[in-house]
């Protein structure tokens, strides 16, 4: 018995296009191809394209990880769009918007399925990407986002890993659940959209902050407040753009921000500790990490979004004044450590 089969898990093979050829991205097809799937890894740049092909792997991002035989890997979007059954964009946000807009003109019908691992907020718009998705590819599409507590590294590695699939079509939640939920990868459903992009996004900040705290050297019990205190400000945020709580709660918020606020394998965090440490500025150290810092970019929107609701979010604030260089990391410290206390059971 197939290991597909051992888990209940019988699905036909689907031609898949995954659009991003980033850690993340790859990690994804190369799961994606491990269970079994026709997946075809795309990227813009062609120089890419062809140290992979001769390579078989993805050497800058995960150097040793060799893809599978059958995964393919492709620069042409225009010729591989209208040959799939599904597209799964795995872009930084900046550029989702482009990128959607490249697929919009070649989906051949509504039978392709759309879905999005990207996380964060779009610069533009200034909002969850499901709105960028709706703008560009129409409401009527049936739509998915997939998130939660994952390292790229891991999951191409074939660690066990769990993630959620969210859409308010319950069978396109379930279309990717059934196509990832393969060997020692889990994949829940949700319909709860705006729940787990919120999630995805704001738990990068509050990994800068936990960085920024362990390069201070504040300790354990500093690095446990932000965490739980953090928790706090991302429902507060998320029921006020109309996110579940039972969703924040899950592996889209509170999973994903206990994994991307522990481990040094979270850029966020990395990014957050060497600021502290070096002293250096916000651009110089992401310069150094040589990949994108989506809580970098998230900060600076959630605080657009969060001053006209007037929404208390302390350590969003002093993330934010950090990455602006409007203070320094031991002075956003004294910040929220004289902060006045309060009920701790009021924190919504």
């Amino acid at each position: 018995m197939s290991s597909l089969e051992s888990h209940g898990q019988i699905m036909s093979q689907q031609k898949i296009a995954v659009l991003g050829a980033g850690a993340w991205g790859t990690a994804l097809a190369i799961h994606l191809a491990k269970a079994r799937h026709d997946v075809t890894l795309w990227s813009y740049r062609i120089e890419q394209v062809l140290e992979m092909q001769a390579q078989r792997e993805n050497s800058y991002y995960l150097a040793g990880i060799p893809f599978p035989e059958t995964l393919k890997i492709t620069d042409s979007i225009a010729a591989l769009i209208p040959t799939v059954d599904a597209v799964l964009v795995v872009v930084p946000s900046d550029v989702f918007r482009g990128v959607l807009q490249q697929v919009s003109g070649l989906i051949a019908s509504n039978n392709v399925r759309i879905a999005w691992a990207t996380k964060g907020f779009e610069p533009e718009s200034q909002g969850l990407l499901h709105g960028v998705v709706s703008e560009v590819l129409g409401v009527e599409m049936g739509v998915t986002v997939l998130s939660g507590p994952t390292f790229a590294s891991e999951v191409a590695k074939g660690l066990p890993t769990a993630m959620v699939s969210a859409s308010e079509k319950e069978g396109e939640a379930q279309y990717w659940a059934d196509m990832f939920h393969f060997d020692a990868f889990r994949m829940y459903t949700q319909t709860d959209i705006v729940g787990v992009e919120v999630g995805g996004a704001y738990k990068n900040i509050i990994a800068i902050a936990t960085g920024l705290s362990d390069g201070l050297g504040l300790g354990a019990n500093a690095r446990a407040a932000l965490i739980s205190r953090g928790m706090a400000e991302m429902m507060r945020f998320g029921q006020a753009l109309g996110a579940s709580p039972e969703t924040l709660m899950g592996l889209a918020g509170l999973g994903d921000l206990v994994l991307t606020c522990t481990d040094d394998l979270s850029r966020n965090r990395r990014f957050g500790k060497r600021l502290a440490e070096s002293g250096q500025t916000a651009s110089v150290v992401i310069d150094e990490i040589g990949q994108v810092v989506e809580g970098v970019k998230a900060v600076r929107i959630v605080k657009r979004i969060a001053e006209p609701l007037q929404l208390d979010l302390p350590i969003m604030e002093q993330v934010y004044r950090i990455v602006s260089e409007q203070s320094l990391p031991k002075e956003a410290a004294l910040a929220l450590l004289s902060r006045t206390g309060k009920s701790e059971i009021k924190l919504f």
